[in-house]
């Protein structure tokens, strides 16, 4: 955690946040109207909070699955290197798949993921992210879902950390140090 001060200044509200979850929602229950069972597997730890907002205003018959991946650690910058750090526990060979992601930054995590999960033979594989940062992308990597794209900031809140730290605001935050 870096021994600077900082202030968070707010992003996106919760309301704006909320009201997206439910557009999304729509778009893929329409999407995925024909499914027996949706596998929604979130990618751990930042997707936390929005996968359960999502998941709860779900109608579609739905199971949920993780995925702990890493490629930031404590640190504000990607590593690029993308580590799998708990797989998931059930199949999906020929089952449908959404994969919920807090951001996409670089791309490199999500690319990854989508070729891992791939390989096991998903009937459709699709991704949602809550936030997407298109300036900083390095891999051509676009989710099918997309809550809001932002500028190239560094934020916290909604289960997004910074140093383990913030993922309890209710709302998209900005860091600006002080």
């Amino acid at each position: 955690m870096s021994s600077k001060p900082y202030k968070i200044d707010q992003l996106i509200s919760a309301k704006s946040i909320a009201a997206r979850i439910e557009a999304l929602v729509q778009d893929i229950e329409r999407d995925f109207a024909d499914t027996d069972k949706l596998v929604v597997v979130g990618l751990l730890r930042g997707s936390f909070v929005f996968i359960a907002d999502l998941v709860r205003e779900m109608s579609l018959p739905i199971e949920v699955d993780f995925l702990e991946v890493s490629s930031y650690g404590d640190a504000m910058e990607s590593s690029r290197e993308v580590r799998i750090l708990k797989d998931l526990r059930g199949t999906i060979e020929g089952r449908d798949v959404l994969i919920v992601e807090d951001i996409v930054d670089t791309g490199h995590t999500m690319m990854n993921v989508t070729k891992h999960l791939a390989q096991r033979s998903p009937a459709r594989l699709k991704s949602i992210a809550l936030l997407d940062k298109p300036s900083r992308r390095e891999v051509d990597f676009k989710s099918d879902y997309l809550g809001f794209e932002i500028p190239d900031e560094f934020v916290v809140g909604y289960g997004i950390d910074y140093a383990q730290r913030n993922r309890n605001l209710p709302f998209i935050g900005k860091v600006r140090f002080v």
